[in-house]
C-alpha cells in the first residue's frame, strides 16, 4: 500500500498544478480566434477584388455588390504587323527643319521616300537650332516604340545610327538637301544611285521635298498613315493633351482659335500693321539677325493687302463677331506668346470674356517640364485643336495646314479658312466707315460660306507647287474609297482640279 501510495505520489508530483495548467487553452483559443479573423478578411478582400476584376456578382445580405455593374473591357492593343522582308539599299539619316509640324510633314515624307527607296530609316533628327532653339529629341515628342513597330510592315527602322558609321569611327557621311517639290522619278533616278556609291546618305533639309501631286495612290496613303497612326506623341504629352480637351468640354463647346500673331511670324512675314515704330523697328532687327531669312525689306502694307499677313487680335475680334460668334464662346488661343502680351488682347478680350489658355487651364507644375520647349507646348495646342468643336486659323501655316487635314480625316470637322486678302478690304472699309456693321457682318459670312472644311479636291498648279493646295491640309486620297469617294466629291469633283 505505501509502494502503490508512492507511485501516485510521484505520478502526483509530474503534473503542473491546476492553477497553471488552465491559461493555456485560452491562448490557443484567442490565438485560433485571431488567425480566424485575419483568413476571414483576407479572403473577403480576395473576394471583392476579384470582383472588381471580373465584374462578377457578389450577393451580400441578399443584395448585389456595387462590384457586378457592367463595365467594358479595356481592350487590348492591336497586334504588330509583320516585319516587311527586303534588301535594304542602305540607310537614310534626316534631319529635319523648321517647327513642329512643319517636322512632323517631313516624317511622314521622309518614311515615304524610304520605303520608295527600299532603305533603312533612321528615326529623324528634330531641329534644335532654328528661331525656337529647342531641345527636344524625337523621343521627347513622339513615342518611339510605337512609330518604329507601327511601321515595320512598311520600313526598317533604327533608332540611331549605327556605330560603324559614325563620323567617331571615321566613317565620311554623304550630305544633301533633296530637290523641293520632288516625285518618285527625281528619288529613284537621282538619289537612289547615290547609295550604291555611299551606303549611308544624310538629307540635311527635309521640309516640302516631296511632290503634293502625281505620286502613286500607295504612296499617299503611306503618307496618311504615318500621320495619323505612326505619329503618336508620348504617354506625358497625350495625358496632358487629354487633359485640356477634357477641362474645356465640361465648359461647354469650344472654338480654337490659331492666333498667329507671334514675334517670329511677324518679323519673317514683315507684318507690322497695328505696331508701333518702336515694335516695327524691332521686327526688323530681328529678320536681319537671322540668316535664312532671306527677304530683308518688306512693305509690310503691301503683304497685308494680297492676304500674306497673319490678322491682328483687334481684326480677329471684328470677324469672329461678323462670322455670328457671341460673348459667350468659349475660344482657347492656340499659340506661343502673343506680340505685345495681354496688352494687344484687349480688344479680343473685352468682346470675348470666355478666352482661355493653357497656362489659364492647367497648374504651373503640369506645364514646367514643357517649359522652354516650344515643339511639345505646340504639340498641346495641337491636340485641343483638332479635338475643338471650331478651328479658326488666323495664317495659314504649317500648323494651320496640318490641323486642318486631321480634321478631314476625322470626319470633315469645322475648320474656317479665313479668307485674309478678301477680309482686309472688308475691314478696310467697315473702318473708314464706308461699310456699316450689319454690310460688313453680310459680306464677311458671304465670304467664308464655303471655307469651312468641307470635302474637296486640291488645287493643283503644276508649274507652281508653292502656290497649290498643300497634301497635308487635303489628303483627300486617304478620305474616302471607292465609290465612296464619288458620293463625298460629288460627279463635278471627279478628278483633281487643275490650273494652268
Amino acid at each position: 500500500m505505501e509502494v502503490r501510495s508512492d507511485s501516485s505520489q510521484a505520478r502526483s508530483d509530474k503534473l503542473p498544478p491546476p492553477s497553471a495548467a488552465a491559461p493555456k487553452p485560452r491562448v490557443q483559443v484567442w490565438f485560433v480566434t485571431v488567425c480566424s479573423t485575419i483568413l476571414i478578411w483576407t479572403c473577403l478582400v480576395q473576394l471583392f477584388a476579384a470582383g472588381e476584376l471580373w465584374h462578377t456578382r457578389i450577393f451580400f445580405a441578399g443584395q448585389v455588390s456595387r462590384f457586378s455593374a457592367p463595365v467594358e473591357p479595356v481592350p487590348l492593343p492591336p497586334p504588330l504587323p509583320p516585319p516587311r522582308n527586303y534588301t535594304s539599299n542602305g540607310v537614310l539619316l534626316v534631319s529635319c527643319n523648321g517647327g513642329l509640324n512643319q517636322m512632323r510633314s517631313a516624317i511622314c515624307d521622309m518614311v515615304t521616300v524610304a520605303r520608295l527607296l527600299n532603305l533603312t530609316l533612321v528615326v529623324p533628327e528634330l531641329d534644335k537650332t532654328s528661331f525656337w532653339a529647342d531641345p527636344s529629341g524625337f523621343e521627347d515628342i513622339f513615342d518611339v516604340r510605337h512609330f518604329i513597330d507601327s511601321l515595320r510592315d512598311e520600313v526598317r527602322i533604327f533608332r540611331r545610327l549605327p556605330k560603324r558609321y559614325s563620323s567617331k569611327y571615321g566613317y565620311q557621311m554623304f550630305e544633301m538637301p533633296p530637290v523641293s517639290w520632288s516625285d518618285e522619278n527625281y528619288y529613284l533616278k537621282q538619289v537612289l544611285p547615290l547609295f550604291s556609291k555611299h551606303k549611308v546618305v544624310h538629307f540635311n533639309r527635309t521640309d516640302t521635298r516631296l511632290a503634293n501631286n502625281g505620286l502613286s495612290l500607295p504612296l499617299q496613303r503611306l503618307r496618311c498613315r504615318v500621320n495619323f497612326q505612326g505619329l503618336k506623341f508620348t504617354p506625358q504629352l497625350e495625358a496632358l493633351g487629354s487633359k485640356l480637351v477634357r477641362i474645356l468640354q465640361q465648359r461647354g463647346p469650344f472654338v480654337a482659335l490659331h492666333l498667329r500673331y507671334e514675334m517670329d511670324m511677324l518679323a519673317f512675314s514683315g507684318c507690322t500693321h497695328g505696331c508701333s515704330e518702336e515694335e516695327a523697328e524691332e521686327l526688323k532687327k530681328m529678320r536681319y539677325t537671322y540668316p535664312w531669312w532671306r527677304e530683308k525689306e518688306i512693305n509690310s502694307e503691301e503683304r497685308r493687302a494680297q492676304g500674306l499677313c497673319p490678322l491682328t487680335p483687334e481684326e480677329v475680334a471684328l470677324v469672329l463677331k461678323a462670322l455670328g460668334f457671341d460673348q459667350n464662346t468659349q475660344i482657347y488661343i492656340a499659340a506661343g506668346e502673343i506680340y505685345g502680351s495681354e496688352h494687344r488682347l484687349s480688344v479680343l478680350r473685352k468682346a470675348f470674356p470666355r478666352i482661355v489658355k493653357k497656362e489659364m487651364l492647367l497648374e504651373s507644375g503640369e506645364l514646367q517640364q514643357f517649359q522652354n520647349h516650344s515643339s511639345q507646348m505646340a504639340a498641346l495646342d495641337f491636340m485641343v485643336s483638332v479635338a475643338s468643336n471650331t478651328f479658326i486659323p488666323t495664317y495659314d501655316g504649317n500648323m494651320a495646314k496640318v490641323v486642318e487635314g486631321h480634321r478631314r480625316y476625322l470626319g470633315f470637322k469645322k475648320t474656317i479658312l479665313l479668307d485674309r486678302k478678301r477680309l482686309v478690304e472688308l475691314l478696310d472699309l467697315h473702318n473708314n466707315k464706308t461699310l456699316t456693321w450689319d454690310q460688313f457682318a453680310v459680306a464677311v459670312k458671304e465670304a467664308h460660306e464655303r471655307r469651312t472644311g468641307a470635302p474637296t479636291h486640291r488645287r493643283v498648279i503644276s508649274d507652281k507647287p508653292k502656290e497649290e493646295d498643300y497634301f497635308y491640309a487635303n489628303p483627300q486620297e486617304c478620305l474616302c474609297e471607292g465609290t465612296n469617294c464619288h458620293d463625298l466629291y460629288g460627279h463635278r469633283n471627279s478628278s483633281l482640279t487643275r490650273l494652268k
